[in-house]
């Protein structure tokens, strides 16, 4: 009798296959991030900052900060190279407070070689309204090297883009009150109706009441006031954790660049038949040079000699794949025909134009 307790209080958290939390299926409103950019300065390169006469805004901005520190440069010439004009990004999180701290991403946007060791000067950060939210100040952490000499040079990474971990301090803060909130909206990042009804459902026992309801495919509205909840945070600390079994499109994803195919497991091929070879074709030049015979006059003459072959690998047969074929039973039938992955990608696609392959095929 304890091990039947034991169990029946255990069945309401056990997942099923393919659950996902409801949180990692859709965006709370108002819960966003805001992207914050700013204009800088990176100091203390070693040589490989911009050239002054290529860049000359990196000129002007440096003369701006040392005029605000009291050192006038009007009708000087100083031309440095440890100097790199950046572009300075950030992401402000949510909720977040003044003082804290963010990270950010600092790029050249001149001619700079590398911001390896590199410190960037106090840059204030605007968001899209033209207003400062956060001040950035710290030492760059590129993620490349460079080495030259004479004669060439050779780079790995990106040394011209780097990041400041926690480098940016929040000045100002999102003027945004959640608590008063009377309804929010649920936005599904991968629209789908079956999925908005079975989130709308599950809501729904939660609160043992109808407190959700699906607006279309991309949208189901939470009622604050019918949660009976103490506030909007207590409300989705209420239901983030709801486990969804989300439904997705059949679709198939291929990247020409690597070869790379994806298949989702309701992608389905009608009868079909699929036959592939490679033809090569080769044209080769091989021109010969005649000489004139002794004590005759003339010249030599370079004769032309092409030499030009059609030549057919053996294909690899007639193979068929039956109706309604799974993914299993797809890529085993494909990989029977032993061709390579770009080869695969190329006969999805003539079967797709075919109309037997019932999926979104997406190319990349």
């Amino acid at each position: 009798m304890k091990l039947l307790a034991f169990v029946l209080m255990l069945l309401p958290t056990v997942a099923f296959s393919g659950a996902v939390r409801l949180k990692d299926l859709v965006d709370f409103d108002g819960v966003r991030g805001n992207d914050l950019v700013g204009y800088g300065l990176v100091v203390g390169l070693n040589g490989t900052g911009d050239g002054l006469r290529n860049s000359p805004f990196t000129e002007e901005i440096m003369s701006n900060i040392l005029e605000r520190l009291g050192v006038n440069v009007n009708g000087e010439d100083f031309r440095p190279k440890n100097v790199a004009a950046v572009l300075v990004t950030a992401t402000l999180p949510p909720f977040s407070r003044v003082g804290s701290q963010i990270d950010v991403t600092v790029s050249a946007i001149g001619d700079s070689k590398s911001l390896l060791g590199g410190t960037l000067v106090m840059t204030p950060l605007n968001a899209a309204d033209g207003q400062i939210y956060a001040v950035a100040q710290g030492t760059v952490l590129a993620g490349g090297a460079v080495a030259e000499g004479e004669a060439a040079s050779v780079t790995r990474g990106v040394p011209t883009s780097g990041v400041i971990p926690s480098g940016a301090r929040v000045e100002r803060e999102i003027d945004f009150q959640l608590s008063g909130l009377t309804q929010l909206r649920l936005a599904l990042r991968e629209p789908d109706f079956t999925t908005a009804g079975r989130i709308e459902a599950a809501i729904n026992r939660e609160f043992n009441r109808p407190v959700a309801i699906m607006r279309d495919s991309g949208t189901v509205e939470l009622s604050i006031a019918e949660t009976r909840a103490a506030s909007t945070a207590h409300a989705i600390g209420r239901i983030e954790n709801i486990l969804i079994e989300p439904e997705s499109k059949a679709r198939v994803v291929v990247d020409q660049r690597s070869g790379t195919i994806v298949m989702g497991q309701d992608v389905r091929i009608s009868r079909v038949a699929v036959s592939q070879g490679n033809l090569t074709l080769r044209v080769e030049e091989a021109p010969i040079a005649v000489q004139p015979n002794p004590f005759a006059e003339g010249q030599t003459v370079v004769v032309p000699r092409t030499v030009a072959g059609l030549e057919e690998e053996e294909g690899t047969g007639l193979a068929e794949i039956p109706e309604a074929t799974t993914l299993s039973e797809v890529v085993a039938g494909l990989n029977a025909l032993g061709v390579s992955p770009r080869d695969m990608i190329d006969i999805l696609k003539t079967i797709k134009a075919a109309g037997a392959l019932h999926a979104e095929f997406v190319v990349r």
